[in-house]
């Protein structure tokens, strides 16, 4: 199966760093988010990756420099020092599977749904695809593995999305998952103004496996609020002509699409999937 992983926007939150280097290019850790989402989708099995980069920026060319370009002056250097070791982490970015970097079609509208109409040749030919929004981190039991396994299970289902519990006092920023009565997925209500207008606690963020039918309603002239062209609008479609399946994430959803919620994804993972975790804890403790 491929996977089609989206960062087709000019981050404006995030500036100034983003008028140069992709957002999905800041570190968690010691790794940006775009390779955390490639590894997600490696250990699910996904043979092939494309990434979808803002058109008219260096994004492409970061991107395909980070994980193409084998750096053989840097493994020399380290080399001739005695520190080949730290090469390592260069090494596994360079074996992961098939990665292929393209633009955004610019003339499509402006919307999350238009990076995965510019990937389309890649996928329209298979079963079904996976779609990863770079913003949206997963820690703990990737969603790819879940969205996989859920579709191996219901391989009739038009698509399947991945969903998360969450409190009430956040529902009013994401998009909440309203459901039939088999459980599928009948719409999304997007940033329901007050919490009665929620249909659930189920949110619905940047991790779907869709088939090549939801490109039937993924088009440009299918714009949506804001004339945007929304992915949801597509599955929400899917769903009202068969089964789009919902899964539970089975690890923990936490978004990096502004830097206040960057800082506490980066902050958690630092704290409980890093070998310095207990040096940050000591010193976060001695400044309290």
């Amino acid at each position: 199966m491929k996977a089609i992983i989206t960062d087709a926007g000019f981050a404006s939150r995030y500036l100034p760093i983003t008028k140069t280097i992709p957002k999905a290019m800041i570190p968690i850790g010691s790794k940006p988010v775009m390779q955390l989402c490639v590894e997600e989708c490696a250990e699910a099995g996904i043979d092939e990756i494309i990434i979808v980069a803002t058109p008219n920026t260096k994004g492409k060319e970061i991107y395909d420099d980070y994980f193409h370009n084998p750096a053989e002056n840097v493994k020399a250097l380290l080399d001739k020092q005695g520190k080949l070791e730290r090469f390592e982490p260069v090494e596994k970015i360079l074996k992961f599977p098939k990665i292929t970097v393209i633009e955004q079609d610019p003339t499509l509208p402006y919307g999350n749904g238009s990076p995965i109409v510019s990937a389309k040749k890649f996928v329209e030919n298979d079963p079904a695809f996976v779609v990863l929004y770079s913003d949206d981190l997963i820690l703990g039991p990737g969603d790819v593995k879940t969205l996989m396994d859920t579709y191996a299970e219901n391989p009739s289902a038009k698509a399947v999305i991945a969903t998360q519990e969450m409190p009430e006092d956040v529902w009013h920023k994401y998009g909440m998952v309203a459901l039939k009565e088999n459980g599928s997925l009948s719409h999304i209500v997007e940033k329901p103004k007050t919490p009665d207008l929620s249909p659930s606690n189920l949110t619905s963020y940047g991790r779907y496996l869709l088939t090549p039918e939801v490109f039937e309603y993924l088009i440009p002239s299918n714009t949506g609020l804001d004339d945007e062209l929304w992915t949801v609008d597509a599955i929400t479609k899917l769903a009202e002509h068969g089964d789009v399946v919902v899964a539970h994430s089975r690890g923990k959803w936490i978004t990096t699409g502004d830097p206040k919620n960057y800082f506490m994804a980066h902050l958690e993972y630092v704290m409980n999937r890093t070998d310095y975790a207990e040096d940050v804890k000591k010193y976060i403790a001695s400044m309290l």
